[in-house]
């Protein structure tokens, strides 16, 4: 199949596939929870150590795409986003969790919830039985939703010096560097693709915006295995 050229950038076709996803996002009580300072700390702490369980496994989804990437560039990027992810479950999900009293050593030792689960299974999958495209388009949702998400809620701010930080976090420019980097590698391997390895790509954009909306659900309620 030729390569399909368009006037339209890579990252516009996919963000307008998931503008309703993201709409709903916002709108969630967690997130929502977080600007008024109504969120439950418990949903918080669930969160955060479910999200440590998360970033080891995204770790090694971004390994996979350094190791995927057709140039020098794409794999330098990725392998030291990888170290950055190991790094901040390491550092700010420390400082965090120790704030609500409680240790890296025993968040890892709480069960991984099943929304936690399904998400890292496929994105591993995608990444490791997919394309360089395919993998790029399963880890894309986690930076770029949390770089528009974090902008917003700077803007909204907190009464909560926790959940400030955090916020402020996600809210960087810093943060937002990273995600620039990684939307405009987005845009130049879109430029070689074929319109079905582009389909691919937005199914697993799709799929794992959709696990975004959940994780965020699963925090807010807690969630924990039905049997």
């Amino acid at each position: 199949m030729t390569p399909t050229r368009s006037a339209e950038r890579t990252r516009d076709v996919l963000w307008s596939d998931i503008e309703d996803i993201y709409a709903a996002i916002l709108a969630h009580p967690f997130i929502a929870g977080l600007t008024d300072g109504t969120l439950p700390r418990e949903s918080f702490r669930h969160y955060i150590v479910q999200d440590a369980h998360y970033l080891r496994g995204y770790a090694k989804a971004l390994a996979v795409c350094a190791a995927k990437a057709p140039d020098e560039d794409g794999t330098v990027m990725f392998a030291s986003h990888a170290a950055a992810a190991v790094a901040a479950e390491r550092d700010l999900h420390a400082t965090l969790m120790g704030e609500m009293g409680t240790t890296s050593e025993e968040a890892a030792l709480e069960p991984i919830a099943p929304t936690t689960q399904a998400y890292v299974s496929y994105m591993m999958a995608s990444a490791l039985g997919g394309s360089f495209a395919e993998a790029v388009g399963a880890v894309l949702p986690c930076y770029w939703i949390y770089a528009r998400v974090g902008e917003e809620l700077l803007a909204r701010s907190s009464p909560d010096p926790l959940y400030a930080r955090w916020i402020a976090m996600y809210g960087s420019e810093d943060f937002q560097a990273v995600v620039d980097s990684v939307l405009a590698l987005t845009d130049r391997i879109g430029e070689g693709m074929s319109e079905g390895e582009r389909n691919l790509m937005r199914r697993h954009f799709h799929t794992t915006s959709r696990y975004e909306w959940m994780f965020w659900d699963a925090g807010y309620r807690r969630e924990t295995w039905p049997v």
